[in-house]
C-alpha cells in the first residue's frame, strides 16, 4: 500500500506531478497490474511541461494519466523554489530498470515498442542479462503514424504483456498509448523517451555526478550540439516560465 503523503501532486504550469520515489512509483505499477488494465504511466520532464503549453492535446492526455513521474532536475528545483517541493525523480531509465527487476521476480512480461530498427531487440537482451528470468513478450520498431497502428495492436494484443513500453519520444509515444492502450487493455502502459537507446548503449548516460547535479542537459549538449533547441527548450526557457509564475498561497 503506498503511503498516502506520497500521493500529493505538484502542479507546475499547468501540469500535474505525482511526488513518488522510485519505490512507490513501482508499487504502484504493481497494483495496476494486480487491478488489470488499463493505465497510464508518463515520466515529465521540462520539455513535456512546456509542449503542454501549446498542445492542448498533450496536455489532456498528461491530465489523464494515472501516474505522472517527475523525471527532469529541472522540476524539482522549480517546485521547491515555489514552497512545494518533490522529494526525488524517477526517471525513464531508472523506472525500466526496476520495473525489468520486479517483472523478472513477479513473472510480468513486458514489450518494447518503438526506437530506431534493432535497437529495442538490443535494449531486450540487455535487460535479460541483467535481470535473469526477465520475461519480454515482444520488440518492434515500427512507428507512431496512424496508419500503422492497426498492425501493431495486433502483435501487442498476440504478446499480451503485462508492461507496455514505448519508445517514440514525446508527445507521439504518449499520444500513440492514449489512442491505442484502451484497446489493447494491456495493464500499464508508459511513454519512455530514450530510453532503449541507452539501455542498448546507442547513447551514453552522462556520468554519475552530472546526472547527480541535473547536469545531463550539459552532457547532451556536448555529445550532441544538434540538440541545442530542444535544450533551449527544456533549461532556460522552462526555467524562465516556471519562475515568473506565482507561486501557491500557504
Amino acid at each position: 500500500m503506498v503511503a498516502e503523503d506520497s500521493r500529493r501532486r505538484v502542479n507546475i504550469l499547468g501540469v500535474a506531478i505525482d511526488d513518488v520515489l522510485e519505490g512507490e512509483a513501482i508499487e504502484r505499477v504493481a497494483g495496476y497490474i494486480a487491478a488489470g488494465g488499463p493505465h497510464r504511466v508518463v515520466t515529465v520532464n521540462p520539455e513535456f511541461v512546456m509542449e503542454a503549453r501549446r498542445n492542448a492535446v498533450f496536455r489532456q492526455v498528461l491530465a489523464a494519466a494515472d501516474m505522472a513521474t517527475p523525471d527532469g532536475f529541472g522540476l524539482l528545483l522549480v517546485a521547491r523554489w515555489r514552497g512545494t517541493p518533490l522529494r526525488g525523480r524517477v526517471t525513464g531509465v531508472a523506472l525500466a530498470g526496476q520495473i525489468a527487476a520486479r517483472a523478472a521476480r513477479d513473472g510480468w512480461s513486458i514489450f518494447l515498442l518503438g526506437a530506431a530498427p534493432g535497437v529495442a531487440e538490443r535494449a531486450a537482451d540487455e535487460l535479460e542479462r541483467a535481470y535473469p528470468g526477465l520475461r519480454v513478450a515482444g520488440c518492434h520498431a515500427g512507428s507512431p503514424r496512424p496508419a500503422d497502428e492497426p498492425g501493431i495492436r495486433a502483435l501487442i494484443a498476440q504478446a499480451r504483456p503485462d508492461v507496455l513500453l514505448v519508445a517514440y519520444g514525446h508527445p507521439a509515444q504518449d499520444l500513440w498509448i492514449a489512442r491505442n492502450q484502451p484497446a489493447l487493455g494491456v495493464p500499464v502502459a508508459i511513454g519512455v523517451g530514450g530510453v532503449f537507446d541507452y539501455l542498448a548503449g546507442e547513447v551514453p548516460l552522462a556520468p554519475a555526478w552530472m546526472r547527480r547535479a541535473g547536469l545531463e542537459w550539459l552532457y547532451r549538449l556536448i555529445r550532441q550540439p544538434r540538440r541545442w533547441r530542444r535544450i533551449l527548450v527544456a533549461v532556460p526557457l522552462f526555467l524562465w516560465a516556471a519562475l515568473r509564475e506565482p507561486r501557491p498561497r500557504s
